[in-house]
């Protein structure tokens, strides 16, 4: 039985939830009758969401094409780093742009490099996206972030319905295609996965604090990369799926700063004894008179 495992309610994307509210309300008013509760999600919205998947397997067999259109398979991005997996379609007028330019934006304050540290993979959930969409979105992305390497380190592929179904199957991705618009209707989340492949953590929304992102790929590599400052923080900080943020243990705080409260008067108690012998030495002990 997985421990790890947990599943949190779907969370919309803000703009997509606030679009298709909007939409129904005016339907709704102009045909004279009551919009739908705001706890019940709007037709064709019924399957999309995120269930969290923590601690499960990405299939490593699962076949797609990266932005060069040479055959690949998902194993091929799992070896020795963790990776950033995020769920989009190449030619989305708003959201996945918002999610992509949230990524590129936190990964450039990041110390870490993509390609050194870490991979991302960029991965379409449109089968009729081509490999040359996913070149010309990854020479953007590219451009922008602006480090040397980056172009090995992140990926942009596309793929077969079969293999797309089984990919967002296992992330707990869910969309709905509206054949009406020739749009999807789809949530709003990146995911960091451990070098062997496996969900650590999501992150949801368009914007991702470099902090979380710093400590989620820390705690996913097992502390391959990082610092001692990193461990430290990991000890004091705790990830939340139902957040999908960290947040501070206050007991663990106290406790450091306890023992650091300790390690600081013991110093200056040492440093005091030895200038005490100093003094005692140099100028010897009083005689009696």
């Amino acid at each position: 039985m997985r421990s790890a495992k947990h599943n949190s309610r779907p969370i919309l994307g803000v703009m997509l939830t606030l679009a298709l509210t909007a939409a129904a309300w005016g339907q709704g008013m102009t045909k004279g009758i009551l919009s739908p509760p705001a706890n019940v999600r709007p037709p064709g919205l019924k399957n999309v969401g995120i269930e969290q998947h923590l601690d499960e397997q990405i299939p490593q067999d699962l076949a797609f094409r990266d932005e060069s259109g040479k055959a690949v398979r998902l194993g091929d991005y799992f070896k020795d780093k963790p990776v950033i997996l995020s769920l989009v379609y190449y030619r989305c007028p708003m959201l996945c742009s918002e999610v992509l330019s949230g990524l590129e934006s936190a990964l450039r304050v990041l110390k870490f490099d993509v390609g050194e540290d870490f991979e991302v993979l960029t991965v379409s959930f449109d089968p009729h996206d081509t490999p040359e969409i996913a070149t010309a979105k990854k020479a953007d992305y590219i451009r922008r972030y602006k480090r040397e390497g980056a172009a090995e380190g992140w990926h942009f592929l596309t793929g077969s319905q079969e293999s797309i179904d089984a990919l967002t199957k296992a992330a707990g991705f869910q969309y709905e295609y509206d054949r009406k618009t020739g749009q999807f209707a789809h949530t709003t989340a990146i995911m960091i996965l451990t070098p062997q492949g496996k969900i650590a953590q999501y992150y949801f929304g368009v914007d991702y604090a470099p902090k979380d992102l710093r400590l989620g790929l820390v705690q996913a590599s097992r502390g391959k990369i990082g610092n001692v400052v990193d461990e430290i923080l990991l000890y004091c900080y705790h990830y939340d799926p139902t957040t999908g943020k960290y947040g501070a243990i206050i007991s663990r705080i106290l406790q450091l700063s306890a023992a650091a409260t300790i390690l600081i008067l013991g110093g200056l108690l040492l440093i005091l004894f030895r200038r005490g012998s100093a003094n005692t030495k140099l100028h010897g002990v009083p005689r009696a008179t």
